[in-house]
């Protein structure tokens, strides 16, 4: 049905570090084979959960290689590979292809601001230069830059741009792409707290964040709504809701890897400018674990 498919529990990975800020390969390796054993159909890596933006382009090429070697053929890996430098995006974008990355998420370009048109020639060009299955990722809480429906209705027609994430937090939105776009385009909810919003909208899963803890839960929800049994899956969302929203009580990913560490999944801390969690954002982290069962 769908011209390319990832499944629909994608996480976003985090990024582990050493406590000197170099990239952690052996906690990478548990953190994949947790994340495996924890309902992810598809691992995306170096997005904005994994710090792409303090990831230099060598250090994410390592990564792709490593995590596809160490996913081997269990489960399909999706690179971060957007920029707000469409020739970067192209060069970066190649360069996974080559390593043999699954597929590409590309985040609106950042900063620059760019109106409709221009977003869509800098999409069209990424997807033309390259042969990737592409996802692409509206989130104009980090851009300042939202890809409105129409422009998003473009980009659909073009064969290998397959799906969109969509975190703008806008369900009219969502909506209406929902409504006219090609029936083998995905959406996936970009936000955790609005995964059965958005599936009861035409979406169909989500790039979480909260799966690193709660995937089994997420992927019992969707599952649920898709088969009907919506009493079921409004359970399962307000069981999780409590995780979602502890998970952006400060920048992501920040609450993230204070969960993940507390719970016994080793991933350092953030990189500068990102800093670990205060006390009081910690206490809020704890708590939501203890609530869920996830901390004795």
């Amino acid at each position: 049905m769908y011209r390319h498919y990832f499944g629909e529990i994608l996480t976003a990975m985090v990024t582990p570090f050493t406590v000197d800020g170099r990239i952690d390969w052996l906690a990478l390796g548990a953190l994949v084979e947790h994340l495996l054993q924890n309902a992810t159909d598809t691992l995306v890596v170096t997005g904005s959960t994994g710090e792409a933006a303090t990831l230099s382009i060598e250090e994410k090429l390592q990564i792709y290689a490593y995590v596809l070697e160490t996913v081997g053929n269990r489960a399909k890996v999706i690179a971060g590979t957007g920029t707000n430098d469409t020739k970067e995006t192209i060069e970066l974008t190649k360069r996974a292809a080559d390593i043999g990355i699954h597929g590409s998420m590309l985040v609106a370009p950042y900063y620059n601001k760019p109106p409709q048109n221009a977003l869509y020639a800098h999409f069209k060009a990424v997807a033309e230069a390259c042969d990737l299955p592409i996802l692409i990722y509206n989130v104009p809480g980090r851009t300042a830059c939202n890809i409105l429906p129409s422009t998003i209705l473009r980009l659909a027609k073009i064969e290998n741009i397959f799906g969109v994430k969509e975190a703008s937090g806008n369900l009219d939105q969502v909506s209406e792409v929902a409504a006219l776009a090609p029936a083998d385009f995905i959406i996936y909810s970009g936000d955790d707290s609005l995964t059965l919003p958005i599936l009861a909208v035409g979406g169909h899963g989500v790039v979480s964040v909260a799966s690193h803890l709660v995937g089994p839960q997420l992927k019992q929800m969707v599952q649920a709504y898709k088969r009907g049994d919506v009493f079921r899956a409004r359970q399962l969302h307000m069981q999780v809701f409590p995780i979602c929203k502890a998970m952006f009580v400060t920048s992501n990913p920040v609450p993230l890897k204070a969960a993940l560490n507390m719970i016994g999944v080793r991933v350092g801390n953030p990189r500068l400018p990102l800093l670990a969690c205060s006390g009081q954002e910690e206490e809020a982290v704890r708590q939501a674990l203890l609530d869920f069962g996830l901390l004795p």
